[in-house]
């Protein structure tokens, strides 16, 4: 139960309305955003013609707006952008969905514009416009708008289409734009050049018109695995299995190396409708075998007969250990998991362990602390020794935390069978790296911390 003193809802309610503003208005000073919002809850307060004034005129600003957004500033326009939808799309949209489908509208034909003058790195502003874009069907189901009328305006937005905000705009428009608006907006002349390729490939696949389609490749990609997958799970949802086995074969024939992971699934996928199920499971076999994947091993044991699994997962693991990339055994071993498996594993080459790839030696080290403190202790060890010798200074507050969790584990540990003690790891950075202060700094405060977690 939350305490009197909690930010609820209800707590602030009990302070009264001009004590709630008096803060509104201290905690908005020199706030642009929150100042906005305010005015915008305000127009609300009067109805939703002053919401939709207010929605405009910022809609308009931001089109004309030519200041460069970057980083720094992208939170704020982030805050801004999604206080402007959720007007639209909620308190606007519940009273009066035309208006709000028209601002809607709006706030989607900025998307270029804004992302012009914009650093985003990250993608969060395009996925405000994504986000937005998904809402457009909602409401102009609501207007009844006609589909003709509805696929000049989809059509609009996709040729303004420069940062792909609007990739999937047709797949969530399909059933509003239904038939009479998806062929329209095949047939529209904006649509129709060479270099929208992508949008006809999903409206005839909204369509269900598999020769449209077809007709969206060239010849030369049927041979590329990831298209030739994607273009047989189409065939497949047709009903055109064997036509979508050809294409697999084609593209397997042409390609070098491993497969596509896309072209495994789609694969296995055909020889399961053709009635192929053994040779589906051997190709869950060849691509855990060669890939160490454990989504197809899981998918290979759970097709097999009570306690044939068992064996078949006793022979996975061994010829798991078998293979000749170190790490991802390691990452197998660990996420599967085979713990008890993957400390022998770790031990057992412990000369194979760089330090490199954090990725990996983290969260092993993390898994297999509890239980096998020896083998989490020679993964952390790599990856404070390779921070060192490589002089990576930005990894030295993590060394620290590492080396700091061997102290940990070696509390724990009785017996170091053939291994080098913690005491003897220790003597061996303080003489190779003893004047790295900065990462011994480090420690020291790593070990401060702990003390004081300790007390």
């Amino acid at each position: 139960m939350a305490g009197k003193r909690s930010l609820t809802t209800a707590n602030l309610e009990t302070l009264g309305a001009a004590a709630l503003a008096e803060l509104l208005i201290e905690v908005s000073g020199g706030n642009a955003v929150i100042q906005r919002r305010l005015r915008l809850a305000l127009a609300a307060a009067e109805g939703t013609e002053g919401a939709g004034q207010e929605v405009r005129k910022r809609l308009t600003a931001i089109a004309r707006s030519t200041t460069f957004v970057d980083s720094r500033k992208r939170k704020a326009l982030v805050l801004d952008l999604e206080s402007q939808q959720r007007a639209i799309t909620g308190t606007i949209a519940a009273a009066d969905p035309n208006l709000a489908f028209e601002l809607l509208l709006r706030f989607l034909e900025l998307a270029d514009g804004v992302m012009e003058r914009c650093s985003d790195s990250t993608g969060t502003v395009v996925g405000v416009f994504e986000r937005a874009g998904a809402e457009l069907g909602s409401l102009a189901d609501a207007t009844g708008v006609k589909p003709e009328v509805l696929a000049e305006q989809v059509a609009e937005l996709l040729s303004a289409n420069s940062y792909g905000q609007f990739d999937q705009l047709i797949p969530t428009m399909k059933a509003s734009l239904g038939e009479t608006g998806l062929r329209l907006l095949q047939n529209n002349q904006r649509i129709n050049s060479g270099n929208e390729r992508h949008s006809q490939r999903q409206i005839a696949e909204a369509l269900g018109d598999m020769e449209a389609y077809l007709a969206q490749f060239d010849d030369h990609q049927f041979s590329w695995p990831d298209t030739a997958a994607e273009v047989a799970k189409q065939l497949l949802a047709a009903g055109r299995p064997e036509q979508a086995l050809a294409m697999l074969t084609r593209a397997a024939q042409t390609a070098t190396g491993q497969q596509a992971p896309a072209w495994d699934e789609a694969h296995i996928a055909v020889l399961e409708v053709l009635g192929r199920g053994e040779e589906a499971q051997q190709q869950r076999w060849n691509c855990f075998s060669s890939k160490l994947s454990i989504p197809h091993l899981r998918a290979y044991l759970q097709r097999l007969e009570a306690f044939e699994d068992v064996e078949a997962e006793d022979r996975a693991l061994m010829l798991a250990q078998e293979d000749p990339r170190p790490l991802l055994v390691l990452e197998f071993l660990v996420s599967w998991p085979a713990l008890s498996r993957a400390a022998r594993y770790v031990i057992e080459n412990r000369e194979s362990w760089s330090g490199e790839a954090v990725e990996v030696y983290d969260p092993a080290a993390e898994r297999l602390s509890a239980q096998h403190p020896i083998a989490a202790s020679l993964l952390l060890r790599a990856m404070v020794v390779f921070t060192l010798a490589t002089g990576r200074a930005k990894r030295y507050r993590h060394a620290a935390e590492q080396l700091s969790n061997c102290e940990r584990l070696a509390t724990r540990i009785n017996d170091w069978k053939d291994m080098e003690t913690h005491a003897l790891f220790m003597d061996r950075l303080q003489e190779t790296w003893g004047t790295k202060w900065t990462f011994w700094t480090w420690m020291q405060r790593q070990s401060a911390e702990n003390h004081n977690n300790k007390v």
